[in-house]
């Protein structure tokens, strides 16, 4: 139910400074010398011989000394506790995120855990993760776990577009399926207490229709402008909109039923292999159902996402075949207690989003059909 606490208080949160351009690594000192000089960087072995060794050389030529972890790939509660150990053991003074999503949300955990500052530097627009002042954990085997909330957001975030730029396509991609999500649940959600326990402000709505707005209009283009590694306005506006504007968005205005269906439906093992936000636009399919809204609006939603390669139906999902047991499942978690479907205005029960899951799957199937869509 919304409000049960009957709070009337509007609130908005955000991170305390976001740069973001070209080449914005090598400005790196520049922005991060007020929260140390002793930073625990946390990223993976991939993204170091991306960017780590970039930015490491730009830190230390300014003085800094920087030690490096090897994030282990999953954000689980676990791998939170061994690298808060590492930045203790080191004396670490503020916390570096190089990466993307799960490895933000470790980090944040992390400097939580230490109770010092951090730097979020992401290497794809894949998520909204970045701005955030909450992290979502994963058990080690991959299903959802928890949301962890924290006192204050993270005290910068630097987006380098020019790493944006050469990371797959399907990063950005997934990115816009977390972002799409932003404005159809937000607009649900006016009247429940958004992450940080206040109601929606006139802001943050206006974030997440600006976020939708942008994605309609330059989507398709940032994401073939990716596809050419180039940075250019329509790349640099996703970016924005999939980092800041939707990170804004969900956690002022408030998430529904597209993230909760995407929490149930990582009970299902085929699906680990896929990014959060392919995961979140087809749950934002499911909204749109439950939502009632007209198949002209449906369909807009579906071009979208077909448009750059987001899964619409459970064969796109790479799971033809599963079971009404699993799916009930899916939706028996989405509905489980606290979960954000409960911040809908509206009468949910496990057997109307189950319903909705098998109809979004037959919406996507029948546009796809209407269209004649083909996979370019």
């Amino acid at each position: 139910m919304p409000n049960p606490n009957k709070v009337t208080e509007r609130l908005f949160q955000s991170p305390s400074k976001y740069i973001q351009g070209p080449y914005a690594i090598h400005n790196a000192a520049k922005y991060l010398g007020k929260l140390g000089n002793a930073p625990l960087l946390i990223c993976d072995e991939i993204v170091w011989g991306i960017a780590g060794k970039d930015l490491v050389q730009a830190l230390e030529g300014a003085g800094f000394k920087v030690h490096r972890a090897v994030f282990g790939g999953e954000a689980s509660r676990e791998e939170v506790d061994r690298l808060s150990a590492l930045g203790r053991d080191k004396t670490s003074d503020f916390v570096i995120a190089l990466g993307g999503g799960k490895t933000v949300d470790t980090a944040k955990t992390v400097a939580d855990d230490l109770k010092v500052q951090v730097a979020i530097i992401p290497t794809t627009a894949s998520t909204d993760a970045p701005c955030s002042a909450l992290s979502v954990l994963y058990r080690p085997s991959g299903e959802f776990s928890c949301y962890t909330f924290f006192d204050k957001n993270p005290n910068v975030v630097l987006v380098d577009t020019t790493v944006i730029s050469k990371a797959p396509p399907r990063f950005l991609a997934a990115g816009m399926g977390d972002a799409i999500a932003t404005n159809v649940e937000a607009r649900r959600c006016l009247n429940s207490p958004n992450f940080g326990g206040g109601l929606p402000t006139e802001v943050s709505a206006a974030i997440g229709q600006k976020c939708e707005e942008i994605l309609f209009k330059y989507g398709k283009q940032a994401y073939e402008a990716n596809r050419a590694h180039a940075v250019t306005p329509a790349l640099e506006a996703v970016v924005e909109a999939n980092t800041l504007l939707s990170g804004l968005g969900f956690e002022s205005g408030g998430l529904a039923a597209a993230h909760a269906i995407h929490n149930g439906m990582t009970a299902i093992e085929e699906l680990h292999s896929l990014l959060h936000g392919e995961k979140v636009a087809f749950g934002t399919i499911c909204q749109l159902v439950l939502d009632g809204v007209p198949t002209s609006e449906l369909d807009r939603y579906i071009e979208f996402m077909l448009s750059v390669d987001l899964p619409v139906n459970f064969e796109q999902l790479g799971i033809p075949n599963v079971k009404d047991e699993e799916l009930r499942r899916v939706a028996e978690l989405a509905c489980a207690e606290g979960e954000t479907i409960w911040n809908l205005d509206r009468v949910i029960n496990v057997d109307l989003v189950f319903g909705a899951i098998k109809a979004a799957d037959a919406a996507g199937r029948d546009y796809i059909k209407r269209s004649g869509w083909k996979r370019s």
